[in-house]
């Protein structure tokens, strides 16, 4: 299986990635993704990503869960098993509460991972596209797709740039 080759560049503190980041979409140049150890603010505006719409699943899954348990609870509670107890409606909706709250954090949590999960292609056996650099420690690496005519040019500016090393790898390998 034929991957895509990369141009991967790794520097040993987060303000030289993100600044080489915003250098290269200033000199126009597509970063095709940034591998680093912890979150680094402001990579995401610098690599131009948009704003995620994770967020707006999260609702639409919170939602979704309330809805269910409200929906099953009071069919419970009215149609299928009605109970009078001390001669309380049968929809005596603050007993439906507690279950519609936890149901809805469940299924806002379990639905928001499995979206991100499936959107990102994550699994246990897709291959990382860059490995080995040491991203899971310490280092910041940016990599860069190749074949374009700029290749070399993309090659010193990342050394401008101050990357520590530069290597070119097909990604999956």
């Amino acid at each position: 299986m034929a991957g895509i080759r990369l141009l991967v560049g790794g520097w040993d503190r987060p303000e030289a990635a993100l600044g080489a980041a915003r250098a290269a979409r200033a000199a126009g140049f597509k970063v095709h993704d940034a591998y680093t150890p912890f979150p680094v603010h402001g990579m995401d505006e610098a690599l131009g990503l948009g704003p995620s719409w994770l967020g707006k699943a999260c609702l639409a899954f919170a939602l979704l869960g309330l809805t269910g348990a409200l929906s099953f609870e009071f069919w419970v509670s009215v149609f299928d098993w009605p109970m009078n107890v001390g001669g309380k409606p049968f929809d005596a909706s603050p007993a439906l509460i507690p279950v519609a709250f936890e149901l809805t954090v469940l299924a806002a949590g379990l639905g928001t991972v499995a979206t991100f999960l499936v959107f990102r292609g994550l699994s246990p056996v897709r291959l990382p596209e860059v490995s080995g650099q040491g991203v899971t420690d310490d280092r910041f690496v940016l990599a860069f797709a190749l074949g374009g005519k700029d290749d070399a040019r993309l090659k010193a500016f990342l050394g401008e740039h101050g990357a520590r090393d530069v290597r070119e790898l097909e990604a999956g390998r």
